[in-house]
C-alpha cells in the first residue's frame, strides 16, 4: 500500500531531523497557515506554529520586496533557547525547523534546502 502525501512529508521531515540532529522539531505549513505535516515535540501546538510560520514568511517576503531584495528564501530567528528557521517550499508552503541553541547552522541550512526541494514535489 502506498503512503499518502502527508505520510511522505512526515517521513521526509524525520529524515531531515535524523540528518541534522540539532533540529528538534519541524513542520510543513501552507502559506495560508494550515499544517500540512509535522514532526513537532509533545506539547507544541501545531495550529499556533503553523499560523505564526505563515505570518512570519509573509512578513519576510514583504520586507524583502520593499527593500529590493526580492526572492526571499529563508527567515532566521535566533532566541535565547535556540533558533527557528523558515524556508520556502515552492510557492505553496513553508518548512519550519526549531534548532538547539548551539546548533550547527550550516548543516541545518543544507538539510533544510534539500528537504524543501523534495517537499516541493509533494506539495505541488
Amino acid at each position: 500500500m502506498s503512503k499518502s502525501r502527508a505520510e511522505q512529508m512526515v517521513e521526509r521531515l524525520r529524515n531531515m531531523q535524523a540528518a541534522a540532529p540539532d533540529i528538534e522539531a519541524s513542520a510543513v505549513v501552507s502559506v495560508d497557515g494550515l499544517i500540512m505535516a509535522s514532526a513537532l515535540q509533545q506539547g507544541v501546538e501545531e495550529d499556533r506554529v503553523s499560523a505564526m510560520s505563515a505570518a512570519m514568511l509573509s512578513l519576510g517576503e514583504r520586507i524583502s520586496n520593499e527593500l529590493g531584495r526580492a526572492g526571499l528564501e529563508q527567515v532566521y530567528i535566533k532566541g535565547a533557547s535556540g533558533s527557528i528557521v523558515l524556508t520556502s517550499v515552492g510557492e505553496e508552503a513553508v518548512l519550519t525547523a526549531l534548532a538547539r541553541q548551539d546548533a550547527k547552522l550550516g548543516l541545518i541550512f543544507l538539510e533544510m534546502r534539500r528537504a524543501a526541494e523534495d517537499l516541493s514535489k509533494l506539495v505541488g
